[in-house]
Parts: structure tokens; sequence; C-alpha cells
């Protein structure tokens, strides 16, 4: 399988969603996981594919497993699979 080189968005919520319950400015999660943080802001935007490894120090910051962090990001691509599936309203005719 080719590796994926474009940015995965729910991956980028679900750091800033386990940053924000942790209230953590993006500068202290940087500083904590010793990533620069426009790099923290970056990925939680969804403009940047972090490397597993710079997965796992943001993991190690908020004390949680990489497979949580992974969980995560895939629940809430599937909500917003869903959220895509769902048929639009029409507008009056």
């Amino acid at each position: 399988m080719a590796p994926r080189s474009e940015p995965q968005p729910a991956l980028g919520q679900a750091i800033r969603r386990l940053r924000k319950e942790r209230e953590l400015s993006q500068e202290e999660l940087g500083h904590r996981a010793e990533i620069h943080p426009t790099w923290i802001s970056h990925i939680e935007s969804g403009r940047a594919n972090p490397a597993w490894g710079t997965v796992r120090r943001i993991a190690r910051v908020f004390e949680v497993r990489l497979s949580e962090v992974v969980l995560l990001a895939e629940s809430i691509a599937d909500d917003d699979k869903a959220k895509d599936d769902e048929p639009q309203p029409q507008g009056p005719s």
C-alpha cells in the first residue's frame, strides 16, 4: 500500500480535541512534545500530515496510547463521512 501524503483532517481534529480537553495551548503542547507550535497548528488545521513518531510524542503529552488518538480520529472521520452521506434538503421548487 502506498503511503498517504495528503493531510488527514480527522487526525488534526482529534489532536485539537485532546489538547483543548487538557486546556493546553498549541505553544505548550509543542513545547512538551518538542514540536514547533506552527507545526501543531498545521496538523490541527489539516494542512499537514504528521509522521507516526510525531503523533506518538503528542500522545505521550496527553498521557494516552497512540491507538486512542487513532480511534478518536477514525470516529471523527466516520462522523464526517456520515454527514457527507446525508441527503441534502431540497430548496423550494
